[in-house]
């Protein structure tokens, strides 16, 4: 009887750690995880560090990473991202809404991890931002506004119209245009709205913007944040400020922003790649992350400040 106690007893730790392990995520020896960057300039390159820095972090050897570019062209991201499925990767970073759609668009089976979108929900990449309900989630660089509009009356308190220009093949511009315009609005001003088509449009529209504005406010527009000095070259000139939302594009010459770091928000989008790896999360349950206006910080160019002939605000100075 004592015997087959002991046998019973065994039997049942067995199976309980039989259960136990298979609720475990399975352990891998190493992760393959594809990242496709949708265009070269600081911001996305500053997302690709943070993302591969914190995965490594974690991971150290154990992860490997395929990078690639797809210069800005939309074609080149649906060559990339397919190329990862049929190789089997194990999960995508996609760096930038065309990227993640992409990526969205050519599997529904690996992880997508964003970074650099403004709106994933907006941008119909995710059922909700707190409840993406697929294979997508991500970090959001959603800025407000309103932040950057105390910038405008602080550095041009005259100014009472203002242009956007943003590129017309590009979603996440359009929204962050629109949202622009009605804040902007909202506090008076005139919004005019530019759009180019490609790079060699910028410096036309450009020039023919600077005749009927008093300032200009620039989203996380890809085609402009890799061609800033096309725009600030023209406007620099005719004295016209430049505001925008992100580091980079000031430290390329637009006169200020209240930025977010986008090595910080790839280094989140990286651990919400460990996440789901290591740890087994479901993308599809895991909440957009965005920062709050707490990590913002003022960024100015002091030669394009000087240039356009501006001081430092009081009020800004600390």
């Amino acid at each position: 009887m004592k015997k087959l106690l002991s046998f019973t007893l065994v039997l049942v730790m067995l199976l309980t750690l039989g259960m136990l392990t298979a609720c475990q995520p399975a352990e891998k020896d190493g992760y393959t995880v594809g990242i496709i960057q949708l265009a070269e300039h600081p911001a996305l390159d500053s997302a690709t560090e943070g993302f591969k820095a914190a995965l490594t972090e974690k991971l150290g050897d154990k992860v490997t990473f395929d990078e690639k570019n797809a210069q800005g062209e939309q074609t080149n991201c649906s060559t990339i991202v397919n190329g990862f499925v049929n190789g089997k990767v194990d999960l995508i970073m996609a760096n930038a809404t065309n990227a993640v759609k992409a990526a969205m668009e050519a599997t529904s089976t690996i992880p997508v991890i964003g970074t650099s979108v403004t709106s994933y929900e907006g941008s119909g990449l995710v059922a909700s931002d707190d409840a993406p309900g697929a294979n997508v989630t991500g970090a959001s660089d959603y800025n407000p506004v309103s932040t950057q509009i105390s910038l405008v009356k602080a550095f041009v308190p005259d100014a009472q119209v203002i242009g956007i220009v943003y590129a017309s093949g590009e979603e996440n511009s359009l929204i962050q245009a629109n949202e622009a315009k009605a804040a902007f609005e909202d506090e008076g001003y005139t919004v005019k709205l530019y759009t180019v088509a490609d790079t060699n449009e910028i410096a036309s529209v450009v020039t023919q913007a600077c005749t009927e504005v008093d300032a200009f406010y620039e989203p996380t527009d890809n085609v402009i944040a890799s061609n800033v000095s096309a725009m600030t070259n023209i406007t620099t000139a005719n004295k016209i400020p430049v505001f925008c939302c992100e580091e980079g594009m000031v430290g390329s010459g637009m006169l200020a922003a209240y930025a977010l770091s986008y090595y910080d928000l790839g280094y989140q989008a990286g651990l919400m790649a460990y996440d789901v790896l290591a740890n087994g999360k479901n993308p599809a349950e895991m909440p957009i992350f965005k920062f709050d206006t707490t990590n913002l910080k003022l960024a100015v160019n002091e030669t394009a400040m000087t240039e356009l002939g501006l001081t430092m605000p009081d009020s800004l100075k600390k």
